[in-house]
């Protein structure tokens, strides 16, 4: 009996640990940026991208994002808000590989030089990155909001 009781429980465990680990969000880019904004963080001019206006052309792609939306911090000085506003960037993928996947490409890519570094947070299929413009701990609220989004 306690054997039975034992694997029910450990199986059990497995069960909610593996379901904690990632998100099932159904939510767009769009979405969750308008929900950054609501929770009270300075948000301002969003673009929000098409599969033709994508400067990157991934947009809607296989193993590409499905939505994507970059954004400005009013607490960062813009020099081109209107067409490259700097503050962040919110990424969905169809699965949270894809999301790993560019991820770690964008890593890659940006170690060791330093205009192109920033904050990444990945959360099963969204992708947050967000400006080095900004302090750790600005960056962070983001990260933060973001969990508590979808999550």
């Amino acid at each position: 009996m306690k054997k039975i009781l034992l694997l029910l429980l450990v199986s059990g465990l497995l069960v909610v640990s593996g379901c904690s680990s990632t998100n099932d969000t159904e939510l767009t880019a769009e979405e969750i940026v308008e929900q950054l904004k609501e929770s009270g963080l300075p948000i301002e001019n969003e673009i929000i991208y098409t599969e033709e206006t994508d400067p990157n052309d991934l947009l809607g792609r296989p193993n590409q994002y499905s939505s994507k939306v970059n954004f400005a911090d009013d607490r960062i000085e813009q020099y081109d808000e209107e067409t490259d506003p700097v503050g962040g960037t919110v990424e969905v993928f169809e699965s949270n590989k894809d999301a790993k996947e560019r991820h770690d490409y964008i890593e890659s890519v940006s170690e060791g030089v330093a205009f192109l570094q920033e904050y990444m947070y990945l959360n099963g299929k969204v992708l947050l990155r967000v400006s080095y413009d900004l302090t750790p701990e600005q960056a962070e609220e983001y990260n933060t909001k973001l969990t508590e989004i979808i999550d």
